[in-house]
C-alpha cells in the first residue's frame, strides 16, 4: 500500500464524474497517485450519488464493501451529493469511515486528506461548509472529465427551480454560472488534447449565466466557443429546461454545424395537472411550438427526454395521456423514472401513495412503446452514411457514437472492423437493434484530429 496513492470511485451522473476528475486532478497535483487497485491505495474515495433512493443504496453499499476490506493505513472517504445532504447517516451506517465531504466542497480534498493524516481522528471528519463551490473558488482544477475522444465540461452547478420531487437544490444549493473566460479556456485545452466532442453539463444548461446578468447565456457561450475551439467537431447541450429553449439558442443551434442537432430536455410529464403538482412548466402547447420550431431549423434534430411514472396522483387518464404525447412527438432518446419519495422536498406531503407493481407496469408499457418508436427510427437509417466518433475495439469490432447519441446513455454503432480510438469515421448503416446501430467503414475517410 502507498500512502501516497488514491482510489477513487464515481457514482451517479456526468456531473458527479466531472467532480470526480477535478478531485484527481488535485490529488495529483499534490503528489498523490492514481491506482485501480483499492488494495494498494492509502486514500479511498467514493464520490457518491444522493439523487434517489436506489442511488442512495448503491453508494452506501460501495462504502460498505470497502470499509470491510479496508486496511490498516488506508483513509476512507465519501464525499458528494449522499454525503452533502446524510453526512451523519452515512457515518453512522458505515463504519470506518475517515472523512465525510460535501459535493459543495470538492475542491477540498486535498485539505481533508491531510488533515486526517496529520491528526488522526477517531471519529469521521465532517467537512460540509455551504461555499459556493463554482467560479474563483476551484483551485485551479479543470472542471472537465475527458474520457477518449470526449469529454463533459461543467459550465454551472446548483439549481434554483422549484421541481417537488427533486432534491438537488436541498444537495448543491441555488444556481451558479462559472465565467465565459474560465469554459472556454477548458474548451481550448481540451481542443490541444485532441478532444473531438464537448457535452456541456449543469443541473439547468438554458439557466447558464442568468445570475451573471446575462440574457440568452447558453446562446452567448455557445457563440463565444465555437469561435474560441472552432477544431471541436461536435458541440452537444444536454440538461434544457422547458420554457427556455429561446428562438436565439435555437438560431445558434442551426447556424453553427459544430453544435450538434441534440436537445436532451427532460420534461417529466405531459398531462398538466400532473406537472403542476410537480411544480414544473405545464405549458404543453408551448413543448408543442418549440419542438416544431427546432425540427423545422434542424431538420435532422435528435431529441430525448425523461419521464416519471407514479408520481403521487397520477391516474390513468394523466398516464394515458403521457402515453399519447410520447406517440405524437415520438423522441428519439428517452429515459424514464419511477417515482422515489424524497424527505425534504415539496412533494413530501404528497406521500408515495402510488403501489409499486402499478409504478412498475406502467414502467413497462412506456418503455415498450418507446423502443417500438425508436426500433422504427433506426431501421430509417439503414442504408445511409453517418459519422461515428470512434469509442473502443477489439474482437474485429468497433464501438462509436453518432451525433444522435449522448456518452452513456443513448445507443452505439457497431462497426465491423478495427478502428483507432477517438476518431471519426463515416459508416454506412447495415443494420438496426432497438437503440443501436451496426455498419462498416463507408470509404477509407477518416477524420484526424488536428496534431
Amino acid at each position: 500500500m502507498n500512502p501516497k496513492s488514491f482510489h477513487l470511485i464515481s457514482l451517479g451522473c456526468a456531473k458527479n464524474t466531472v467532480d470526480s476528475s477535478s478531485m484527481a486532478q488535485l490529488l495529483s497535483r499534490s503528489g498523490y497517485r492514481p491506482t485501480d487497485n483499492p488494495n494498494r491505495a492509502g486514500v479511498l474515495i467514493v464520490n457518491t450519488c444522493g439523487f434517489i433512493g436506489p442511488a442512495r443504496q448503491e453508494s452506501l453499499q460501495v462504502l460498505e464493501e470497502l470499509a470491510i476490506h479496508k486496511r490498516k493505513g488506508q483513509l476512507l472517504i465519501a464525499a458528494g451529493c449522499l454525503t452533502q445532504r446524510y453526512g451523519a447517516e452515512v457515518a453512522r451506517q458505515v463504519p470506518g469511515l475517515d472523512g465525510i465531504l460535501g459535493t459543495r466542497r470538492w475542491m477540498d480534498i486535498v485539505q481533508v486528506v491531510q488533515e486526517l493524516r496529520l491528526t488522526g481522528h477517531p471519529q469521521p471528519l465532517y467537512h460540509l461548509p455551504d461555499t459556493p463551490t463554482v467560479g474563483g473558488d476551484e483551485h485551479g482544477a479543470q472542471r472537465v472529465a475527458k474520457q477518449g475522444g470526449s469529454a463533459y465540461l461543467k459550465i454551472a452547478d446548483g439549481c434554483r427551480r422549484p421541481c417537488a420531487f427533486c432534491a438537488i437544490p436541498l444537495i448543491k444549493g441555488t444556481a451558479v454560472s462559472r465565467p465565459v473566460e474560465a469554459i472556454l479556456e477548458e474548451a481550448v485545452s481540451m481542443q490541444s488534447l485532441g478532444v473531438r466532442e464537448l457535452n456541456l453539463i449543469a443541473q439547468d444548461t438554458t439557466d447558464y449565466g442568468h445570475d451573471l446578468g446575462m440574457r440568452d447565456g447558453l446562446a452567448v457561450l455557445l457563440e463565444r466557443m465555437v469561435q474560441a475551439a472552432p477544431e471541436i467537431d461536435w458541440i452537444r447541450i444536454l440538461y434544457a429546461y422547458p420554457g427556455y429553449v429561446s428562438d436565439r439558442l435555437i438560431e445558434v443551434m442551426a447556424e453553427h454545424p459544430q453544435i450538434v442537432p441534440y436537445l436532451d430536455m427532460p420534461l417529466q410529464h405531459a398531462h398538466p395537472a400532473t406537472l403542476r403538482r410537480m411544480r414544473r412548466p405545464a405549458n404543453i402547447d408551448w413543448v408543442y411550438r418549440t419542438l416544431e420550431k427546432m425540427r423545422r431549423a434542424l431538420p435532422d434534430l435528435a431529441l430525448r427526454t425523461t419521464f416519471i411514472v407514479g408520481y403521487p396522483g397520477e391516474d390513468e387518464h394523466e398516464f394515458q395521456t403521457l402515453l399519447d404525447f410520447i406517440r405524437e412527438i415520438r423522441f428519439d432518446r428517452l429515459g424514464a423514472f419511477q417515482f422515489s419519495f424524497e424527505p425534504g422536498t415539496t412533494s413530501e406531503p404528497l406521500g408515495d401513495p402510488i403501489p409499486a407493481q402499478v409504478k412498475q407496469a406502467r414502467y413497462d408499457q412506456l418503455m415498450e412503446l418507446q423502443a417500438a418508436i425508436s426500433l422504427e427510427k433506426n431501421q430509417s437509417f439503414v442504408g445511409k452514411t453517418l459519422d461515428v466518433l470512434t469509442e473502443g475495439q477489439g474482437d474485429g469490432i468497433t464501438l462509436g457514437r453518432t451525433y444522435r447519441d449522448a456518452p452513456e446513455i443513448d445507443g452505439m454503432v457497431i462497426i465491423e472492423d478495427e478502428l483507432p480510438v477517438g476518431e471519426i469515421v463515416l459508416v454506412r448503416i447495415t443494420g438496426a437493434l432497438t437503440y443501436d446501430l451496426s455498419g462498416m467503414v463507408a470509404t477509407n475517410r477518416v477524420i484526424l484530429a488536428e496534431p
